[in-house]
């Protein structure tokens, strides 16, 4: 009952799964790969043996409140509690306007899903733990450009009401067609994504108030443009170099790090300042796709 334990969520490629072969490599416990499907899963464990890595594995779909209280209930009657918790499942789309639906999926599982991983899993980390979510430079306040929510997101009494508040705001303009675009960044463009990641990026704030007293750390983070799947296999970091400085959060970073919004190499953002350009800019990408020839 006593062992250390990590998990990752979403954790059979990419990013996830190179945050689990560090662990495995560094973290003294047992560290748990987890994916929505199972024989995706089984596939990355069986591929992480013949690596000489042996992580755990555990079906988990973050969008599922029933996967995620299995999940839970195993590892309260296994473990009693676990010690790092890497909240890294997430979905993105490749078209810049989706439809409602679409942005509805966008938003349950890049957000929502936090919201019950924080009901069920939270209580289990144990006092010194460390959570880190995920996030993007999509997450970062620059987002967005609607003056009431950007004094309501960064008001000091900020609660998860005002959060959710934000996220239905956005949910009926596009449903009913009144979603203006110059309320979001870069021409509204990947506005469900920039919502979610903004949405979790402000909930890491009021996570780690939550979790003070018990010393957890409560950090989120933009991991870079990372050459996975859902970048197209574009970007400046493959997924082990993104996987330095999560693995410094979690195993590293100082206890006095908390409520964080973290750069990719590490370096300390400023969330709250709205008017810096660290917001996504599809011009950028767009660039890149072009020069790969996609």
């Amino acid at each position: 009952m006593s062992s250390k334990v990590a998990v990752v969520t979403g954790s059979n490629k990419g990013i996830g799964l190179s945050i689990v072969k560090g662990l495995c490599k560094r973290f003294t416990g047992i560290v748990y790969l987890t994916s929505r499907d199972i024989e995706r899963g089984n596939n990355a464990i069986e591929d992480l043996r013949k690596q000489g890595l042996f992580p755990r594995y555990h079906q988990l779909d973050v969008t599922d409140r029933e996967s995620v209280l299995k999940f839970k209930n195993y590892l309260q009657s296994k473990y009693g509690g676990i010690d790092i918790l890497v909240n890294n499942a997430g979905v993105a789309v490749s078209e810049a306007y989706p439809n409602f639906e679409e942005n509805q999926m966008i938003i349950d599982t890049n957000y929502k899903s936090i919201l019950t991983i924080q009901e069920l899993i939270f209580p289990l980390i144990r006092d010194n733990g460390r959570i880190l979510n995920i996030s993007s430079d999509c997450g970062h306040l620059s987002n967005i450009k609607n003056k009431y929510w950007i004094d309501r997101l960064s008001s000091r009494s900020l609660n998860m009401e005002d959060i959710q508040e934000f996220i239905d705001w956005f949910l009926k303009a596009c449903e009913s067609n009144t979603f203006r675009r110059d309320d979001i960044a870069d021409d509204g463009s990947f506005a469900a994504y920039r919502v979610a990641k903004v949405a979790l990026s402000a909930a890491t704030i009021l996570q780690q108030k939550e979790l003070q007293t018990r010393n957890i750390s409560v950090n989120s983070m933009h991991p870079g443009l990372v050459r996975t799947d859902m970048s197209r296999h574009i970007g400046f970091l493959s997924a082990d170099e993104a996987a330095v400085t999560p693995l410094h959060l979690v195993l590293d970073a100082p206890d006095s790090l908390k409520g964080a919004y973290v750069w990719f190499d590490g370096k300390l953002i400023d969330w709250y300042n709205y008017n810096s350009d660290c917001y996504f800019k599809r011009s950028s990408y767009l660039q890149l796709l072009a020069e790969a020839g996609l």
